[in-house]
C-alpha cells in the first residue's frame, strides 16, 4: 500500500505540473485573428503598441472565434475594438459594454467606423445594481482589458463584485471570461489597488470565483519583468501615459508598458 501511495502521489504531482505548464503555454493564433491584427486599417498609434499588448496571442489564448458573440467591457477609445469587431463581422457579433455615461462616446466611436466594423451593439451595465442590457446566456466571450483596477478604485467597494456577477449572467454555459490587468505582486500592500492601477492576481481570482467562474488557465504573454510596480504615479508613470511627462521619461520608456497578468475563466456548462 505504501508503494501504491507513493505512485499515486507522483502521478498527481506530474499531472499538476503538466496542468500548470499547459495553463501558461502560448496558443497559436488563428489566421482570422492574425488578419484582424495585421489590418492596415488599424491606426498607426494602436499598431505601435502591439509589441506590448500582444493582441493575437492574447485573443488566441482566450479562444476567441469569428463566430462568437463577443462582449468587450469598457472598450474606451477602441484599441481592441479595431481587432474584435472586424474579426466577428458577418459571422459573430461585437457588443461594447459600458456604463450609461459612456454610451454616447462609444456609439460615436463605432459609428465612425461602421463600414469597417459592420453591425455592432452598445449595451449598458449599472454599477449600483449590477444589471445589464446584455441578455442572460447570450455571450460566448466576455473580455476586459485593464479595467478591473478601475472597478476596484470605485468609491463603492461592491461594484467589482457586481460587474463579475453580470459577466457570469450574460455568458452562455461554457462561455469564457478573459481578463488582462496590471499585476500587483502578491507580497505588496493590497491598499495599492485603490490608487496605483496595479491589482493582485488573487483579487481577480477571488472576484471571479465568487461570481461562479472557474479559473481555466493563465498566460504570461503580457508579463514584463522590467516593471518594478512601484512608480511615483502608479502604472500611469509608464508608457503610454507618461504622467510625469519629461521627468525620467527615458527610464520609464526603457521599462515599457506595465507587467500584466492574463487570466481565463469559464462558466460551468
Amino acid at each position: 500500500m505504501r508503494t501504491i501511495g507513493i505512485a499515486t502521489l507522483l502521478l498527481a504531482t506530474a499531472t499538476a505540473a503538466t496542468a500548470q505548464h499547459e495553463s501558461h503555454q502560448q496558443v497559436q493564433a488563428s489566421p482570422e485573428i492574425r488578419t484582424a491584427v495585421q489590418s492596415a486599417q488599424r491606426s498607426d498609434v494602436n499598431r505601435q503598441r502591439d509589441d506590448f499588448r500582444h493582441p493575437a496571442e492574447t485573443l488566441a489564448f482566450f479562444g476567441v472565434k469569428p463566430t462568437d458573440t463577443v462582449v468587450e467591457f469598457s472598450p474606451g477609445g477602441g484599441w481592441y475594438t479595431e481587432i474584435l469587431a472586424p474579426l466577428v463581422k458577418g459571422k459573430g457579433r461585437y457588443v461594447a459594454l459600458v456604463n450609461a455615461r459612456g454610451v454616447a462616446g462609444t456609439e460615436k466611436m463605432l459609428a465612425d467606423k461602421q463600414a469597417w466594423f459592420g453591425t455592432t451593439t452598445v449595451a449598458t451595465i449599472d454599477g449600483a445594481s449590477g444589471t445589464s442590457t446584455v441578455p442572460a446566456g447570450s455571450a460566448d466571450v466576455v473580455l476586459t482589458f485593464r479595467n478591473v483596477h478601475n472597478l476596484l478604485m470605485n468609491d463603492d467597494p461592491a461594484v467589482a463584485g457586481r460587474a463579475f456577477a453580470a459577466f457570469h449572467a450574460m455568458l452562455k454555459p461554457g462561455g469564457t471570461l478573459g481578463v488582462v490587468d496590471h499585476r500587483l505582486p502578491e507580497a505588496m500592500d493590497t491598499a495599492l489597488e485603490k490608487k496605483s492601477g496595479y491589482i493582485k492576481r488573487s483579487t481577480v481570482v477571488r472576484l471571479a470565483e465568487a461570481a461562479g467562474f472557474k479559473l481555466a488557465g493563465e498566460s504570461e504573454v503580457n508579463a514584463n519583468a522590467k516593471d518594478t510596480h512601484d512608480h511615483p504615479e502608479g502604472v500611469w508613470t509608464l508608457p503610454p501615459t507618461f504622467r510625469l511627462k519629461d521627468v525620467d521619461r527615458s527610464k520609464y520608456a526603457a521599462i515599457g508598458e506595465s507587467d500584466r497578468f492574463t487570466l481565463k475563466f469559464v462558466k460551468a456548462k
